[in-house]
């Protein structure tokens, strides 16, 4: 592989062991923070780690508020719910506590809360003029590797487009990995996180912004998240196996800061968006075919080669069928009428353009046409 260039330059602190969220009080507290506000989904209160946390705060000696309406895949209105509750609040740091859902709304708010205007104003990279607050990470999913990127990831409320929002500020200055948070999740949860993880990796390891540094994290964490998730599947207690995939997908998280992702996730927003299709579900029933797809250039097919010692794509399809997931399109109501509709999408999709071979709206209906 040639040496790209890059300029890496560390944003987060990253906490990893079992029983680590006990820090962030004393955390917080030395960031400066005395008004925490606890950005959270409905299940992640429900399982009482949102109490655990907030009772930390208060130990620590901070003000505590939770946000706990976080809904998958956040939209617009996710978001200005939040700012308005930190706002009220006068929040002066942020918990993003949950799965990427959560965190993607807490840099969301962020955003707006400390420099005004809409989400739709930060869409792109680098748009916030102003300081904005410290957020500590705690997901409780392997999944997005959101704890590690400055980006939030918002969908409009209206158009359902999905706005990647980034700037260095937005980043995280605390990760908290705490495996013992994920033992509770569903298996369904398990299964769509772990799948996205390892898709993250797959990606981020061929995309022609690659890098050697970036390349040392889509390894890492693809050899974490691949020992690790048949493991979790057939005992989801072995906290093992969980730090294994939750350090994975944050080592992915951090291969996507600096190498961004490819035609998977170009082909995943789409399903998504007109047919509820679960992201981790969406990206992991198409990565086969874009895996086939980009080999046909062989210095790809080499990377592919030194992940997996044999057929990746079939290896991908295996873990899927491994997770009892759909491994066609067809299965989420997906005809041969909407490949066309589908494909235009894809194609402007912001990921599209990182992808090592880049996808034609014709490659684009062939890649879904496969996967029907």
């Amino acid at each position: 592989m040639s040496l790209a260039p890059f300029d890496h330059q560390p944003r987060t602190r990253l906490i990893y062991g079992n029983g680590t969220l006990a820090r962030v009080g004393v955390l917080a507290s030395g960031l400066g923070g005395t008004r925490a506000l606890v950005v959270s989904d409905p299940g992640i209160v429900k399982a009482g780690y949102v109490t655990r946390a907030v009772s930390f705060l208060i130990e620590a000696g901070l003000q505590a508020r939770v946000f706990g309406d976080v809904r998958e895949n956040p939209s617009t209105e996710d978001v200005d719910a939040c700012v308005a509750v930190a706002r009220e609040f006068k929040a002066d740091i942020i918990i993003g506590l949950g799965g990427g859902s959560s965190m993607d709304t807490a840099k969301g708010c962020n955003f707006i809360l400390t420099n005004g205007g809409r989400i739709q104003d930060y869409w792109g990279v680098g748009k916030a003029t102003k300081p904005m607050l410290q957020i500590i990470a705690i997901p409780t999913t392997s999944g997005t590797g959101s704890e590690c990127q400055s980006f939030a990831l918002i969908s409009d409320a209206v158009t359902h487009v999905k706005m990647a929002c980034g700037d260095p500020k937005a980043a995280a200055k605390v990760a908290i990995l705490d495996s013992e948070l994920t033992v509770s999740q569903p298996h369904r949860v398990t299964v769509c996180t772990g799948i996205d993880a390892l898709t993250h990796t797959l990606e981020t390891a061929v995309t022609n912004k690659r890098n050697a540094f970036s390349s040392l994290y889509s390894r890492e964490g693809f050899r974490l998240c691949h020992s690790g998730f048949s493991r979790v599947l057939r005992d989801p207690k072995d906290l093992e196996a969980r730090g294994m995939m939750q350090l994975g997908a944050a080592y992915a998280g951090i291969a996507i800061e600096n190498s961004m992702l490819g035609a998977a996730h170009s082909c995943a927003n789409p399903l998504t968006a007109q047919f509820h299709v679960v992201h981790g579900e969406a990206v992991g029933v198409m990565m086969p075919h874009v895996i086939r797809f980009n080999s046909h250039d062989p210095e790809i097919a080499a990377i592919y080669k030194s992940y997996f010692d044999g057929d990746l794509a079939d290896r991908v399809s295996e873990l899927l069928w491994e997770a009892r997931m759909p491994r066609n399109i067809a299965d989420y109501g997906v005809k041969e009428e909407h490949l066309q509709e589908l494909a235009e999408s894809a194609a402007k999709q912001w990921t599209a353009q990182f992808n090592p071979r880049l996808p034609s709206v014709a490659d684009f209906v062939e890649l879904y046409r496969a996967a029907l």
